[in-house]
């Protein structure tokens, strides 16, 4: 917003966005949003603190001195000069403000930068500070966030600004080698070696609404390339798009998110310490049930299979809509993608935090081709590993829903890596030191649904499948003829019964009478319980013990126990 008077006398403003002269008092009301087209205008570190942390809870870290003018720069004007007139102009010592508060009521250590001390650049001064902030949230163990406004490196502090970059990034390490939550906020404008470092080496990265942020700026990228760039580039709704960060969120929703995750990853750390705590290690069928079949076997497999296929079955999203609460997603795999196909982020299952992660198809045409019909890309796998990881360092259970044909066969995927992920993710899975419980929701086709299901307790609904191929395509290959699909249907022994009879399934879950889609909040309840049931055994089991017993169970898929099946039909 542009000012039109000294800021005592200042009674209104002009939003920069559409030009419309507002009452300072109503956008002030309005936390600086214009209320006709929504433009965030950006905010000052001490009008941020004000919004976003609990009244009267901020506590400024003990101030240290700092050196300045390190290599004696002088352009138009000596660096000194220019760090006077900064300080006498904003009232702040230096481009961020750090400290200790509660948002939400939980505690945290906060660095929130100013733009308007020389464009929030990245000097020494600010590293220090925000790497004392971290060391303060290691020290208290709470978690961290971090809000960014600049516009990269301080130039006139040369290369060692450039090594502040690596100075936070190091602190920021050790809040994820402690479990602790790493939050940074993403503001506009936030470029350079501030995007290039603490900006996004986060645990999660938020972009408030209307932020722009890169590594190169609009007007460098222009000179470079002689290219125009495309339409909403490198602004927030841009960024999310290319899986660069996890959500886009308005102010007024800002304090909201964060209280969310500050929740999650408080009982996750309480968890994990009574996890961790020492004591005689749980008898083996203390969190490893025998498997059992809680449904009959029920007619023929290919019926089966059309019925784990049908459009109204509850998808993932509608599953945390009802079976889950407080659903908070995660977008992107941080490397220029966000694969519609996976969804995943925290949720609440009965009062406790997990992780949920599922594929995600649809019901219409319209969604079932947008999500690609639940065929992850690489992109989805390695957003899904994230997530997994997050969840292991945050002390988190996670729940996987698994519903797809298959990984995603394309030419695309394959150039991007599509084996590699996959493989990536089940070897997280068989070490990740928290707890896992899978389920298959519909289809469970091949690689694409291994990924996600290396699991503690493997349930599957009553009208799922879960096989090492379609039928179409053993039919194909085997017979060959596609006609033939319903034979090699019942060859594949793919319907939940036979699964737990070879030992893969842990349980069938039951489903309503006409399936899932015949009454979808039943369906529901009865996931969630058939989860909670499954879960609450393995959470105080300690992390060694649950990767030991993961490892056994896939042990025994081996030879032997394939040959003791196929001699017992």
């Amino acid at each position: 917003m542009t000012a039109t008077a000294s800021q005592d006398e200042q009674l209104w403003a002009r939003c920069d966005g559409c030009a419309s002269l507002l009452y300072r008092k109503r956008l002030r009301r309005n936390l600086d949003v214009c209320p006709e087209c929504g433009a965030h205008a950006r905010l000052s570190a001490p009008e941020r603190l004000r919004q976003l942390v609990d009244p009267d809870t901020f506590t400024p870290l003990p101030d240290r001195p700092v050196v300045v003018d390190p290599i004696g720069f002088v352009d138009a004007v000596p660096y000194p000069h220019r760090l006077t007139a900064a300080r006498v102009g904003t009232g702040l010592g230096e481009a961020v403000l750090c400290g200790t508060a509660r948002i939400g009521g939980h505690p945290v250590a906060l660095a929130v930068m100013d733009f308007r001390f020389l464009g929030g650049s990245l000097g020494c001064a600010v590293g220090e500070l925000i790497t004392l902030a971290a060391e303060r949230a290691l020290a208290d163990g709470i978690p961290l966030v971090l809000v960014t406004a600049s516009g990269g490196a301080r130039m006139q502090e040369g290369a060692l600004s450039l090594m502040q970059m690596a100075t936070v990034s190091q602190a920021v390490a050790g809040l994820r080698e402690a479990g602790l939550l790493t939050v940074s906020v993403v503001t506009d404008p936030t470029y350079g070696g501030v995007a290039a470092s603490f900006a996004t080496n986060t645990d999660v990265v938020l972009a408030e609404t209307g932020a722009r942020m890169g590594f190169a700026g609009p007007r460098v990228i222009r000179q470079v390339t002689g290219r125009a760039l495309p339409e909403g580039f490198q602004t927030a709704e841009f960024l999310l798009r290319h899986g660069q960060v996890d959500m886009v969120v308005t102010r007024r929703a800002l304090c909201g998110r964060l209280t969310a995750l500050l929740a999650a990853a408080h009982s996750g750390r309480a968890a994990a310490r009574r996890r961790g705590v020492p004591g005689q290690e749980p008898a083996p069928g203390a969190a490893a049930a025998t498997p059992t079949a809680a449904a009959a076997d029920g007619g023929d497999p290919w019926e089966t299979v059309r019925a784990a296929r049908h459009p109204g079955r509850p998808t993932t999203l509608d599953y945390l809509d009802t079976a889950f609460d407080g659903f908070v997603e995660l977008h992107g795999d941080r490397l220029g993608r966000d694969c519609p196909a996976v969804v995943g982020g925290l949720a609440r299952l009965d009062g406790r935090h997990v992780m949920v992660i599922g594929h995600q198809k649809g019901h219409t045409t319209g969604e079932l081709v947008a999500r690609n019909f639940g065929m992850a890309s690489p992109a989805g796998h390695r957003k899904a590993l994230r997530l997994m990881r997050l969840a292991a360092r945050l002390g988190l259970p996670v729940v996987t829903l698994v519903d797809t044909p298959g990984a995603d066969p394309g030419v695309g995927a394959e150039e991007q890596g599509q084996a590699a992920a996959i493989a990536e993710n089940i070897l997280a899975l068989s070490v990740l030191p928290t707890p896992v419980v899978a389920v298959v929701t519909g289809e469970g086709g091949s690689g694409g649904a291994l990924a996600l299901a290396v699991a503690d307790r493997v349930l599957m609904l009553e009208r799922a499948v879960y096989s090492v191929i379609s039928p179409e395509g053993c039919a194909a290959i085997l017979w060959p003829d596609s006609s033939a699909a319903p034979q090699a249907a019942r060859a594949l022994r793919l319907t939940a019964p036979d699964l737990c009879r070879l030992g893969i399934a842990d349980e069938v879950v039951a489903e309503p009478a006409g399936g899932t889609q015949a009454d979808p909040a039943a369906a529901a309840e009865l996931l969630r319980a058939a989860v909670l049931a499954n879960l609450t055994p393995l959470l105080d089991v300690p992390p060694a013990t649950l990767v030991r017993r993961r490892r056994q169970r896939f042990r025994r898929f081996g030879a032997a126990r394939a040959g003791a099946v196929a001699g017992a039909r």
